[in-house]
């Protein structure tokens, strides 16, 4: 059943009024008509099976007939730190990112990223980094679609490593060393990790890899530093593997 992510204002009671984009590909691209049934979420706490009762051109009408519970939904909340990578990177970062699990993504400037940021284009930027994320996550019936964040300096990124349950710092240089499901074990023998949830940080670097003074700050701030194996992993590999790890360290992969 197709699935589209409205805001709150858009639903009022049980009516729901979605246009722009979301009529055009309801009317044009799947060519739906008048009670056909499609799953609407307003990203933050609500869920419907709605049935459209109205086309035109730029406007879809449907009635909400039963509201749902939040699914689709990790029990961990990973946000990925991506370090801003070349060309369109990032965008298949945030698409498959979004399709894997991640809640949140948190793009920042590292000393060795080849890209030259530009912050005048970052309102263009973000605008397309969440339509990307929208998209895919009405692709994977998700509940919510994650949080993009304006990029960060590096600085403002290790600042917020101890508001993380848990942070994980991707390093090339580790490769031998601590992996990532040996800290998810020592983090679950520990006391203090609590319950099921978690608010976990991943945090991978740009082509050019981090540089050793940035591993070490990584580290006095909190973040358990580790490797994705013993093979180099290009930038956008290497978000997709850690994420789908921990995404299989916490029971979200079913039976696999």
């Amino acid at each position: 059943m197709q699935r589209y992510f409205v805001t709150p204002e858009q639903i009022d009671g049980s009516r729901i009024v979605l246009a722009g984009d979301d009529a055009h590909h309801i009317t044009r691209v799947m060519r739906m008509e008048e009670d056909d049934v499609i799953i609407i979420s307003d990203g933050v706490s609500r869920v419907a099976e709605a049935t459209i009762k109205s086309l035109s051109p730029g406007k879809v009408e449907a009635e909400a007939e039963a509201w749902l519970p939040i699914g689709g939904e990790p029990v961990w909340s990973v946000t990925i730190a991506q370090s801003l990578p070349k060309g369109d990177k990032m965008e298949l970062v945030i698409q498959k990112g979004t399709e894997i699990g991640a809640a949140a993504f948190v793009p920042f400037e590292s000393q060795r990223m080849i890209v030259q940021y530009d912050g005048k284009k970052e309102a263009k930027r973000l605008e397309r980094w969440g339509k990307i994320a929208k998209e895919a996550a009405e692709q994977a019936h998700r509940s919510r679609i994650p949080a993009i964040d304006a990029v960060a300096t590096w600085k403002e990124l290790i600042a917020r490593i101890p508001s993380f349950d848990l942070a994980l710092f991707c390093y090339e240089k580790e490769g031998g060393g601590h992996g990532l499901r040996e800290a998810v074990a020592a983090c679950r023998q520990d006391n203090s990790w609590g319950g099921e949830e978690r608010n976990i940080l991943l945090v991978v670097g740009p082509e050019g890899g981090f540089t050793e003074r940035e591993a070490e700050e990584a580290e006095e701030a909190g973040a358990v530093v580790v490797g994705l194996g013993k093979r180099i992993l290009r930038t956008e590999t290497a978000a997709m593997v850690g994420l789908a790890c921990l995404m299989y360290e916490s029971g979200e992969m079913g039976g696999v």
